[in-house]
């Protein structure tokens, strides 16, 4: 590449006499392909290791969550005795992938145990003689695996749509959000069934240029998020939709392509529709394929505390193609959201589910940065031309997820809609279509903010809030549970309580499924005693605190805050 300038030679000294100008050209070198290749290579594996690193981190140092004992207890079953009569609300593949790392530890499961799931749990981790440390992260390294994966997912998705900038902007959104970080170093299904969705999306993307290739995995991947939960069920239709619009745009180019006659209609749809039953039918393959895996003999009995359904649901759950065990784990859920639940939001503990509940705590625990790039994302999604056609495939899969999550009845956390910073990344990633210096600086500078917001939260990525609302400090006053408090801190306060307050007598109110005697915490329950003989330190998880009525209320309410763990419980003095 040459620019044109004056010879300093070829110029007369003497202003007053003019003399010809003549051009020499001045080279530049550009950075060989090769070396930018090298370093685009280099940035995507250093946003990588810095996301491994935040996650291990994490898991290494946080106690089991709430959910966590259940789907430990339950993989380690499926090693030993390969039979589904646990945890059937939720199909078998994400604790399949946690049985994987549970394999190298070789849990101890007690042949003589009855009990329920939440026991059983219990039982795997502190009553057998494992190692809890040991054993939780055995089952949260495969999914911290599984969510270095899904970045690559995002990364191509983005590049195919916008190029390697885009590309890269779109795995920086996804490297360092917290609640990513958060989900995705826990032994849960949230992120795994994220993930699976979006591969299954960028699957039937690539279908639209080569639909005999990406049909069959968008359907293995939509059958792994089935596979993983439940909630992803609403996104079927939609996704059978998109592979028959994939087909109908490959008929059409192809036609183009070669100079040959466009299909007929009648034709173009049947190709379409016959698209999108084969994309179901691998896609069901592959839930009967998961539960094989764990019983090739299917045996399952359903529970007695199974609820009836009637009516419309009824009819969906025995019209699947499924196992008796995957339907039978469709009515359990269907039972949770007939029940009532107690929620927490802006300071204010209530019954029942907001329909506005999720929103406003995305909008909390979302950082800034990554809000304004998804809204630009999406406006250039629909702005530029040549990017319209994806708006379908991005957006809409990721709406019928998040309305069919705001009718539920469960305000427990983002959690919900962990798909949204995922599909959000990509859909970001468009903003550097717009081939302006002040909109790709403008990303760049967001991009900055969000990673120094991750970074600043370090490592306490479940109970982050952005700057708007006060950081990670004050989630509490404004949210409850996954979004803050599950349970994570235990060991925290077991540290806690032996470096400052050592012999002192322990109260404790615990939200989680940690056991405190196995961290060394001699404490007991307040609300048993006498208020008046509740002295000494009062210990209370934080979504506890949130939801404080009667007994606990008052007991909070005579003692004096003197010190806070992990964000997420709170320690008082009482007299």
């Amino acid at each position: 590449m040459t620019q044109e300038r004056p010879s300093p030679a070829a110029v007369s000294p003497d202003p007053a006499t003019p003399a010809a100008v003549v051009t020499v050209p001045v080279r530049r070198f550009p950075v060989p392909a090769r070396h930018r290749r090298t370093l685009y290579v280099l940035a995507v594996l250093a946003l990588l290791a810095q996301m491994a690193f935040a996650m291990v981190t994490t898991a290494v140092r946080q106690t089991p969550t709430i959910d966590e004992p259940v789907y430990v207890g339950t993989a380690t079953v499926y090693l030993r005795e390969h039979s589904l009569r646990f945890n059937p609300e939720h199909p078998p593949l994400g604790k399949l992938v946690i049985a994987g790392g549970l394999a190298f530890a070789h849990p101890r499961l007690d042949p003589a145990f009855e009990g329920d799931q939440t026991e059983l749990g219990r039982s795997v981790l502190y009553e057998s003689g494992n190692d809890p440390w040991r054993l939780m992260l055995a089952a949260r390294l495969p999914m911290i695996a599984l969510t270095l994966l899904f970045g690559l997912v995002v990364l191509a998705f983005a590049r195919d749509l916008t190029g390697p900038p885009g590309g890269l902007l779109a795995l920086a959104l996804y490297a360092f959000s917290p609640d990513v970080i958060a989900h995705g170093s826990l032994a849960t299904l949230d992120v795994p069934a994220a993930g699976f969705l979006l591969t299954s999306v960028w699957a039937l993307w690539r279908a639209r240029e080569r639909p005999r290739l990406h049909l069959p995995l968008a359907g293995a991947a939509l059958g792994a998020a089935l596979a993983t939960r439940m909630s992803a069920l609403p996104a079927v239709p939609v996704l059978l939709l998109l592979a028959a619009l994939s087909v109908r745009h490959a008929d059409g180019r192809h036609a183009g392509r070669w100079g040959a006659e466009r299909p007929a209609t009648a034709r173009s749809l049947r190709r379409a529709a016959v698209a999108a039953g084969a994309v179901g039918l691998v896609a069901v393959a592959v839930v009967w394929a998961a539960y094989l895996a764990v019983d090739p003999r299917l045996r399952w009995t359903a529970p007695d505390t199974l609820p009836a359904l009637h009516g419309l649901r009824a009819l969906a759950v025995d019209a699947l193609p499924l196992p008796r065990a995957y339907a039978d784990g469709m009515a359990v859920q269907f039972g949770f959201e007939d029940s009532t639940f107690e929620g927490f939001l802006f300071g204010r503990h209530y019954s029942g589910a907001l329909w506005y509940y999720l929103p406003a705590a995305v909008l909390v625990k979302t950082p800034l940065g990554m809000l304004a790039l998804w809204l630009a994302g999406t406006a250039a999604l629909l702005a530029v031309p040549r990017l319209r056609a994806a708006a379908p495939y991005l957006l809409v899969p990721a709406a019928v997820l998040t309305a069919a999550a705001m009718t539920g009845s469960r305000d427990f956390g983002v959690r919900y809609v962990v798909f949204l910073p995922v599909f959000g990344a990509v859909a970001a990633a468009c903003v550097t279509a717009l081939r302006r210096r002040w909109a790709d600086a403008a990303a760049a500078a967001l991009v900055a903010f969000v990673a120094v917001g991750s970074l600043r939260t370090f490592p306490y990525y479940l109970q982050y809030s952005n700057e708007a609302f006060g950081g990670t400090s004050k989630t509490h006053l404004r949210l409850h549970d996954s979004n803050v408090d599950w349970g994570q801190d235990l060991g925290l306060l077991a540290d806690r309580l032996r470096e400052r307050y050592p012999g002192e007598r322990v109260w404790l109110v615990y939200k989680g499924s940690g056991v405190p005697a196995h961290y060394g915490i001699d404490a007991a329950d307040p609300r048993t005693v006498p208020q008046d003989r509740v002295h000494g330190l009062l210990v209370v998880s934080d979504s506890s605190v949130a939801k404080a009525e009667g007994r606990l209320a008052e007991l909070i309410a005579g003692s004096e805050p003197i010190d806070e763990v992990g964000h997420s419980i709170t320690i008082y003095r009482r007299g």
